[in-house]
């Protein structure tokens, strides 16, 4: 758990439930391959990614009044997507921190960008079951948007 709290000191929040952050962070061959049942990242990465759309859908809302719906959509799917989550998550180098089984190691899942998008989303909805959409919303845009959130 050492290890996870060197991501905690990189993306700056500090879980009070830790099993969240290593659900998060733990792919599903992990968990296939251990030998008592654990918990892995989808069901957050479900969450996470309903979250991570909704904080940028409102705040496009919120700052491109002029905008149509059209013109919002496209917008958040450019913000909202696997290549710039995974991008995201190698500056923060999460490949680092995912539990991932032996086949998935083998073939170097640390680095595919699907393993990291899902592990970003993950964390996303750690973070917010772990505090709250506040919370979350400085997390998302600390974190991914680097404190720029104006699109």
């Amino acid at each position: 758990m050492e290890k996870l709290s060197k991501l905690e000191e990189k993306i700056k929040y500090d879980f009070k439930n830790k099993e969240l952050l290593k659900n998060a962070l733990t792919h599903k061959t992990y968990a296939f391959e251990a030998k008592t049942p654990i918990e892995y990242n989808e069901r957050l990465e479900y969450l996470g990614d309903s979250i991570l759309g909704f904080l940028v859908a409102e705040q496009l809302y919120k700052t491109n009044k002029y905008f149509s719906e059209g013109e919002l959509t496209r917008r958040r799917s450019q913000l909202v997507n696997n290549n710039f989550l995974a991008e995201k998550a190698k500056d923060l180098s999460l490949g680092d921190y995912i539990f991932l089984g032996k086949g998935e190691t083998l073939q170097n899942g640390f680095k595919n960008p699907t393993n990291l998008a899902n592990a970003m989303e993950a964390l996303i909805g750690a973070v917010y079951l772990d505090s709250d959409l506040n919370r979350v919303r400085k997390f998302i845009l600390e974190t991914i948007f680097e404190g720029d959130f104006q699109f």
